[in-house]
């Protein structure tokens, strides 16, 4: 938006110096729209004044044709980068976006997308050389996907950064802010905030499905991370849902586009509707009864490119007085404000993200970072009896599982293709040392019983010095609707636990065996694994972890580095603990509403060394509701190795009565201390921190006695059991 405003202001001082330079400068170029000194907006305007209306509507198509006469190119505005550049052959593959939530480290995510971008600007530059104008080639992302991870079933869960607004809201902003650049001029690449806003399953019902849900959770839970990444974050563009959101389309609805997008938070990018979405109204949710209708009621609403083939149908509407023209224009002039923000109608030298070449794809420095972020985001859930690190020394190892060796695992869903792909096997072979005996084997498939009843491996395994036994799930049975193959429910996952057979074959390596077993787990979705907690003295939970993996695995696994991921979800006990996962209520959802106690708590994950917390200080004792609170504690790492650790801040207020979260997070820091080494970390709360809504979607800082709770997990029984360290004390808000 401030790139905007400030073009625009721009353009009246180019109007102001006069009308004789204004035509001067235009003589040189073959198109007025093509003369760079005169501002966006001017030029787009000149442009649509000489378009027809047949043109006009074909640009609101995300397959946008050429128009020659215009010199206009064609342009494909979809394309993804969900954690790399997708879909589009070379590119460095970082963690699935759930693991990269877990890392818990906005600088790392903001890193992370810079890189994204600047091999996107590469590969654009090369595939605009050669002619390659198709889908996934342009400069348009659709990305990041910041809705609530509110249910585990969901199969596209993985593709969130988990099920807290306000990591997702910090998480998304980073991944913004990189995509986007810091030119005061040009994008570096457009990013879209998605899905718009109650949307999280389920996959099979979304072409049909009313999310049905409470002004108070709408406004405490699904659009929070939204409307930081469109105040904070000039997003380009927001994407909006398949599904109904309280009766209305959530791609033409009046109380999502109109009341809170543009009028409340005041957006000036563009809206587009999820592929197909459009559609939906009149085949699907019955709020329409022609294509025409459909293609009218969403332009109407706010929805500039439809990604789909609805808004030819445009015309018909025109005809019938469905929409006007001034509307079309009025959608098409925020698409091709984003064209010329992206310099494509502008000399190339103009543009300093021209300058970035291909030497940037997959190099040294960004695989490096994917590494970072691998080693990051694991989470270690168990390690009995310290069994974890292993010596890289160790006699001898065997690795076991479906996902030991299997690439597939490493990369979720809407991914690049490297190169360089390391798989958790390959990564351990890496590490240890020549001397040890290592064999492998799968020993079980995937998902379903052996068809040979022949077992030489669990025997064999049971006499080396330790077990390695990597399973869990992968894109194959959760994901997006009509993407997991062996999904019996388009993605979803309405059993949480992990394969039967698996952990069948788990016993038969745990029976009769002391020696140490490590269960590593694939997956982009909580699993209740409590028969996993039993058997195995390590759990390391990976997610997709990107192509740098199996190194991360492997470093963690022998103690190159320590474990510092933490779960950005809650992971239940059983299924029976979760609501009807058709229902949109926060009530007994996530760790924020949940009284159930849960195996794994949200926050949660362990280190290879200790940390401390102590001296929890605050500058005041009552502060008003307009005043800010400096909040400061004491860390020590008490043990004996360098390690990162996440301060994690949530504050519980006052009234519970009335529906309020049991706690929340408000604040978290990742921090490196090295052995024995303390420091002080501090955080301000403002009267944003502190407010809750009601009933009626009204917003305010109740009065009273709040508790703020630090350190390195969520409060909770639970997390208390499992020893997560907390310090806690009182405010009150006068």
């Amino acid at each position: 938006m401030l790139r905007r405003i400030s073009l625009f202001l721009f353009a009246l001082f180019l109007v102001s110096c006069g009308s004789n330079t204004e035509d001067a400068s235009q003589a040189s170029y073959d198109f007025p729209w093509y003369n760079p000194e005169i501002g966006f907006e001017e030029r787009v305007q000149l442009l649509i004044d000489e378009m027809t209306v047949e043109e006009k509507i074909d640009q609101l198509l995300y397959n946008a044709p050429a128009i020659d006469r215009l010199g206009v190119p064609d342009y494909n505005w979809w394309n993804e980068a969900l954690h790399g550049v997708a879909r589009n052959g070379r590119a460095t593959v970082f963690p699935q976006p759930i693991g990269l939530g877990a890392t818990f480290d906005t600088e790392l995510l903001f890193r992370i997308f810079s890189a994204v971008s600047d091999e996107a600007r590469a590969k654009f530059n090369v595939s605009t050389s050669i002619g390659n104008r198709k889908r996934y080639a342009g400069l348009t992302f659709w990305t990041p996907n910041i809705n609530i991870f509110r249910d585990p079933r969901w199969g596209r869960g993985m593709e969130t950064y988990g099920e807290d607004p306000y990591l997702t809201g910090q998480m998304g902003l980073a991944c913004v802010n990189g995509l986007q650049g810091d030119d005061p001029k040009y994008l570096k690449t457009g990013a879209c905030a998605k899905h718009f806003a109650v949307h999280s399953g389920p996959e099979e019902l979304r072409h049909e499905f009313d999310a049905v849900t409470s002004m108070k959770d709408l406004y405490e839970t699904y659009l929070p991370a939204f409307k930081r990444l469109v105040i904070e974050g000039n997003v380009e563009s927001v994407m909006g849902a398949y599904n109904r959101v309280n009766g209305e389309a959530a791609c033409a609805s009046q109380l999502l586009l109109k009341d809170v997008l543009m009028d409340q938070w005041n957006f000036k990018g563009h809206i587009l509707s999820d592929c197909w979405a459009i559609k939906d109204f009149h085949t699907g949710h019955m709020v329409t009864s022609s294509a025409a209708e459909s293609a009218a009621f969403a332009l109407n609403m706010g929805v500039s490119l439809n990604c789909g083939d609805t808004y030819p149908f445009l015309g018909e509407a025109l005809e019938q007085g469905l929409v006007t023209e001034e509307t079309i224009n009025e959608r098409l002039s925020t698409l091709f404000i984003t064209r010329f923000e992206l310099g494509l109608f502008d000399p190339d030298e103009m543009n300093p993200y021209n300058e970035v070449d291909e030497s940037v794809i997959n190099s040294d420095a960004h695989l490096d970072l994917a590494y970072e972020a691998a080693v990051k985001s694991l989470v270690l859930l168990k390690n009995k009896g310290n069994v974890l690190p292993l010596s890289s020394d160790i006699r001898s190892l065997y690795v076991l599982g479906p996902h030991a060796n299997n690439s597939e695992v490493l990369i979720g869903n809407y991914y690049g293709m490297s190169g360089s792909l390391v798989n958790i096997l390959e990564g351990i072979t890496s590490r240890v040392s020549v001397g040890t005996s290592i064999n492998y084997s799968p020993g079980v498939l995937a998902y379903r019983q052996n068809v040979n009843p022949m077992d030489w491996t669990t025997e064999t395994a049971q006499q080396q010095d330790a077990i390695i036994a990597v399973m869990g799930i992968s894109g194959m049975i959760e994901g997006e609707e009509g993407e997991s193959l062996a999904s019996s429910n388009k993605g979803d996952r309405l059993e949480l636990n992990l394969p039967e057979n698996q952990v069948k074959y788990l016993k038969k390596l745990r029976e009769g065996n002391e020696k140490p077993l490590i269960v590593v787990i694939t997956g982009g979705s909580p699993m209740t694994i409590p028969e996993v907690e039993e058997l195995a003295d390590a759990i390391l939970w990976v997610w997709y972890p990107g192509q740098e993996g199996g190194n991360a695995v492997a470093d963690i696994i022998f103690g190159n580095e320590s474990p510092s991921g933490k779960l950005p979800l809650t992971f239940p006990l059983s299924v029976d603990q979760l609501p009807d996962y058709e229902d949109y209520s926060m009530v007994e959802r996530t760790y924020r509403y949940m009284t159930s106690k849960p195996l794994y708590p949200f926050g949660y994950g362990l280190s290879y060394t200790k940390f401390s917390f102590n001296d929890l200080y605050l500058d005041k004792e009552e502060i008003a509701a307009d005043e800010t609170l400096t909040v400061s504690v004491d860390v020590k790492n008490s043990g004996d190795i360098e390690a990162d650790e996440v301060v994690q801040l949530y504050i519980t207020v006052p009234d519970q009565a009335s529906n309020q979260p049991l706690w929340a997070l408000k604040k978290f820091e990742r921090i490196t201390l090295k052995k024995g080494a303390s420091t002080t970390v501090s955080f301000e709360l403002t009267a944003r921190d502190l407010e809750q809504f009601n009933e009626e979607g009204k917003t305010g800082v109740l009065p009273g006695e709040y508790v703020i709770h630090i350190g390195n997990g969520s409060p909770g029984e639970r997390g208390q059991e499992l020893g997560v360290q907390l310090v806690s004390t009182t405010f009150r808000v006068n």
